[in-house]
């Protein structure tokens, strides 16, 4: 009883909890979506590179707040504070090129390129190709925010860029002492693993919506992507159907059973004997 009462106290502090952290974890998630290649930043300030690994750190908060497996998405928040602490106290630019360059670096973009020239060829009209069209400007889009960056961190000289990291971090609250308060606190039950159907519900809904407005953007409406998601037509068609097949014997005694004895699920007869 006394442990149902802890962890029922526990899920009401991650609830209100996250109550708090709602606006700002949207605020960031589209950020992420944006520079992951949504959108095309013409240029990034070190204020915005560092937003971009904080807003990864909030990303995480919500994970953990709400009990959220971790199998689909991570969002490394923990490695971001220690990427800028070590940034602010040594320096360490090479480690933040390193972590920008796993998770920003370009896909293959040959090889969805030759997808593109099969499907313009194969002429099925499903499609595939405006979605690979479509998906090919965002793996561009996140490769060119990715240079955008580097060539913004490069231009400066290393005591221009802590000053402007340290500049950048207090505006968003990770000076070195504020993220040991941030880590030590990422260690406390409210960040614990307890799932709960109360803390999956809120994700739930945070998320739909979020994915709501993605949805309305225009290239991913019905119509825009590939036969899987065309317009409706009229009449609707059942929202699950499936055609069940005729039964087809896959064995038969009379062929392949020396002893003779049925082992299917109905008689067997041939024409020479009596139905």
């Amino acid at each position: 009883m006394a442990k149902n009462e802890e962890m029922h106290r526990i899920v009401e502090q991650k609830l209100a909890a996250f109550d708090r952290l709602q606006p700002e974890f949207e605020a960031s998630f589209q950020y992420i979506e944006n520079v992951h290649g949504q959108k095309r930043f013409s240029a990034f300030s070190v204020v915005d590179i560092v937003y971009y690994l904080h807003a990864l750190w909030i990303g995480e908060c919500k994970t953990s707040i709400l009990s959220v497996a971790r199998t689909v998405k991570e969002y490394e928040g923990r490695l971001c504070l220690d990427l800028l602490r070590e940034w602010q106290q040594e320096g360490d630019t090479g480690s933040v090129v390193a972590f920008l360059q796993r998770k920003l670096d370009m896909l293959p973009l040959a090889d969805i390129t030759r997808q593109i020239h099969e499907a313009n060829h194969a002429q099925t009209k499903d499609g595939l190709a405006q979605r690979l069209l479509h998906g090919r400007s965002i793996m561009l889009n996140r490769g060119i925010n990715l240079m955008t960056m580097l060539d913004t961190l490069f231009a400066l000289s290393e005591e221009e860029l802590v000053a402007a990291i340290r500049y950048a971090c207090e505006q968003y609250g990770h000076l070195p002492e504020q993220i040991a308060q941030q880590l030590a606190a990422m260690e406390t039950p409210l960040y614990s693993f307890i799932p709960h159907q109360s803390l999956a519900r809120s994700n739930m809904i945070v998320m739909n919506k979020l994915g709501v407005d993605g949805a309305l953007k225009r290239s991913e409406l019905p119509g825009q992507r590939s036969w899987r998601v065309l317009e409706p037509k009229e009449p609707l068609s059942p929202f699950a159907e499936h055609v069940v097949p005729g039964y087809q014997e896959l064995v038969t005694p009379i062929h392949n059973s020396i002893r003779g004895k049925r082992f299917i699920d109905r008689p067997e007869h041939n024409e020479t004997e009596p139905i």
